[in-house]
């Protein structure tokens, strides 16, 4: 049978799992994927990412792709992987592309949000998904400090030190990334971070997250992003906001 490309959109709670990346013993979204993959085309495929995002980050359209010889339709191909996988992850469309094409190599932009909640309580049904900090937070600098990263920047004090944080350097070894829009929005007791960007560091935007909400509580003035910035050291920036309120929204071709 001929080769194909197969280019999947998926969505994800990631709420019970041990991230993307496939490990010995723990359950991930690229494990249980695989798994599905070789229970539809009898084929052990290893099904490639946009990024490997982190244990309990979330994913509204998350790119993957995988070459398979199963004749099995398009069509069909999705709803028999989601009849297979749990209901936390659901497959959104499949298509079938080029052979130039790769989930992460092909990649021109992609977009995550992160969520704080800043009410006193926080309901039950957003638990899993947002951050909650019910303590004054000022708004304006927040703000402000997040426009400052805008641009092509090295993003070293934004990236995560540990032995992973090799995978999302780029071929050059690069830890420099042109960041398109950054910018907070509110809504109720809803702060809501948007940032769209060319790539992204491990850990970078709960990094971010973090100094920006030492910003907002008036730590650190809203200016001290580009001295940070021009630092290039992970101890100049915050601490690394928590997983759960960080969702990956969309990955630009």
């Amino acid at each position: 049978m001929p080769l194909r490309n197969i280019k999947l959109t998926i969505s994800y709670d990631g709420t019970d799992f041990h991230g993307w990346q496939i490990q010995p013993t723990l359950q991930t979204i690229q494990g249980r994927l695989a798994d599905a993959l070789e229970r539809v085309t009898t084929e052990r495929i290893c099904p490639q990412a946009s990024g490997r995002t982190d244990a309990g980050v979330h994913a509204l359209a998350q790119v993957v792709s995988f070459s398979t010889t199963s004749s099995i339709p398009s069509s069909n191909l999705g709803k028999a992987l989601n009849s297979l996988l749990p209901e936390s992850v659901r497959i959104l469309a499949v298509e079938e592309v080029g052979p130039d094409f790769h989930a992460r190599r092909s990649a021109q932009a992609k977009t995550y949000q992160y969520r704080i909640y800043t009410g006193e309580v926080c309901p039950p049904f957003l638990v899993k998904y947002v951050h909650h900090n019910p303590y004054p937070l000022q708004f304006e600098p927040m703000a402000a400090a997040a426009k400052l990263v805008v641009g092509e920047h090295d993003f070293t004090s934004f990236a995560a030190v540990d032995p992973e944080k090799h995978k999302d350097k780029d071929e050059t070894g690069s830890n420099v990334r042109t960041i398109f829009s950054s910018e907070w929005s509110r809504t109720g007791d809803e702060l809501t971070y948007t940032v769209r960007g060319n790539g992204f560091l491990h850990h970078m935007v709960r990094n971010l997250v973090g100094t920006f909400l030492l910003v907002g509580k008036g730590t650190i003035p809203a200016d001290e992003i580009t001295t940070i910035l021009q630092k290039r050291s992970r101890t100049a920036a915050g601490p690394t906001a928590p997983p759960q309120g960080l969702f990956l929204v969309s990955v630009e071709y």
